[in-house]
């Protein structure tokens, strides 16, 4: 029987990776936590904590479902430790493409994400709909496999289905694509533009439009944008939403932004999520060159 050993499982999504593998068929799993709080957490569970050692002797299958910023430093100290032949997951790209991984070849490096359930869906049950994680509702999900065999592959994909479950979709990407993915697309790029439409929210309602007002027309523009953009509709943008469009760009968005998917800014990027920074090391002009 596999052995599975899940380190960080009371954490966020730790705790909902051991839910979801408690009682399965793929094997036996290991739930490992340090300090008192989170070794408190499993036992409010009900689940026993596995000594760290042993676990990263005896596993087939190491997962990490720790903070990007810890994967470097507990990698260095788990992976030696790993039997030959073994594999680990992270579940995200930044540590594995920012070079934080120890260097065994004897071992397989898998690396996954959810794509978390999308705003075009088909659910018809409430508590899918309102399912924003996963976990409820069918979600798509990425995979990547950095080294190791296409056996290796398998058995790091039908973990992933049962982590994520229910799946929809299992796309296989490289380690470079997911780290485009996550995090230049989706929190460099599509998170920051978010946190800018709830930021302008708050500014209409200070201008004294009723907050419950200015969220429904908000959320109900954005879906039928979304409709448009992406193509789920047959209708187009009218001249006047294309004339704001040009302000909106030229007061908002900083000539050169595409850059930020280049290799080397995809880098900048994943070292910065796990050196736990916030701001670049280089200064940039407006025109994004450095200057």
């Amino acid at each position: 029987m596999r052995i599975i050993a899940l380190f960080g499982a009371a954490g966020k999504i730790g705790t909902r990776i051991s839910n979801a593998l408690r009682g399965t068929s793929e094997g036996r799993v290991l739930f490992v936590e340090s300090g008192e709080a989170g070794l408190a957490r499993l036992r409010e569970r009900g689940l026993t904590a596995a000594d760290p050692e042993q676990a990263a002797h005896e596993a087939d299958v190491v997962i990490l479902a720790i903070p990007d910023v810890a994967i470097g430093q507990v990698a260095r100290s788990v992976v030696p430790m790993m039997k030959s032949g073994a594999m680990l997951i992270c579940l995200d790209p930044a540590a594995p493409h920012g070079g934080e991984l120890p260097d065994r070849s004897d071992i397989a490096y898998f690396v996954t994400h959810p794509c978390h359930p999308p705003i075009v869906h088909t659910e018809t049950e409430t508590a899918a709909q309102l399912d924003f994680w996963g976990g409820v509702a069918r979600q798509d999900v990425v995979c990547a496999l950095m080294q190791g065999g296409e056996e290796d592959y398998a058995t790091g994909e039908r973990i992933a289905k049962l982590m994520f479950a229910p799946i929809a979709n299992v796309y296989r990407v490289t380690v470079e694509q997911m780290a485009i993915l996550e995090p230049a697309l989706a929190e460099t790029i599509v998170l920051t533009c978010q946190v800018i439409i709830k930021e302008a929210v708050d500014e209409a309602v200070k201008q004294g439009v009723p907050e419950v007002v200015a969220r429904a027309f908000v959320l109900g523009h954005m879906k039928v944008n979304l409709g448009i953009l992406f193509g789920y509709i047959d209708a187009k943008l009218s001249d006047g939403a294309l004339l704001a469009l040009d302000r909106g760009k030229a007061a908002l968005i900083r000539p050169g932004w595409q850059r930020t998917f280049e290799p080397d800014r995809v880098l900048e990027q994943v070292k910065a999520i796990t050196e736990a920074r916030s701001t670049p090391r280089r200064a940039e002009a407006p025109g994004g060159k450095s200057s």
